[in-house]
């Protein structure tokens, strides 16, 4: 699949629930200081790093097993001369079985080069997905943003 939108994918052992399990817990793997529920339909929860970011997300769609989207509410970025750049976009977590794996695609939709944030959230992202995420799939252990990153 491509598309201009941000996306990623990689395959790992474990199973379908052991990796929805993981995306789900957000405090795992980007922000131990998440606000609100991250796991079921019409949760919402905010992700702050100091005066820097800011967002809320709405979980619009919950397939245990196989996928979590959420709904960008709102966002602010101190960096960007837009300060809005992600509000009204989605961010999806796609699993399925291949050669024996659970593959995991993640696309950030409406996230594309023509933003002014594209390559601090291109790094952003492949960090915390490739990273952090799959770290907390495989060996229980994420590295998300400590709490202290929240504080201004």
């Amino acid at each position: 699949m491509t598309t201009p939108d941000f996306n990623t994918t990689f395959s790992v052992d474990e199973t379908p629930d052991e990796v929805f399990n993981a995306i789900t817990n957000v405090r795992g793997w980007w922000s131990e200081n998440i606000e609100g529920g991250t796991s079921k339909l019409n949760d919402v929860f905010t992700y702050r790093v100091k005066d820097i970011h800011q967002c809320t997300m709405k979980l619009i769609e919950v397939v245990p097993a196989k996928n979590v989207v959420w709904l960008v509410l709102d966002n602010y970025f101190e960096f960007t001369e837009d300060k809005t750049e992600w509000t009204g976009t989605k961010i999806a977590f796609e699993t399925s079985e291949k050669d024996g794996k659970t593959q995991l695609h993640f696309t950030h939709w409406g996230l594309v080069p023509a933003f002014e944030c594209y390559e601090i959230c291109f790094d952003g992202w492949s960090r915390y997905i490739n990273g952090s995420l799959r770290n907390l799939i495989t060996t229980g252990k994420g590295q998300p943003n400590p709490t202290e990153y929240v504080t201004a």
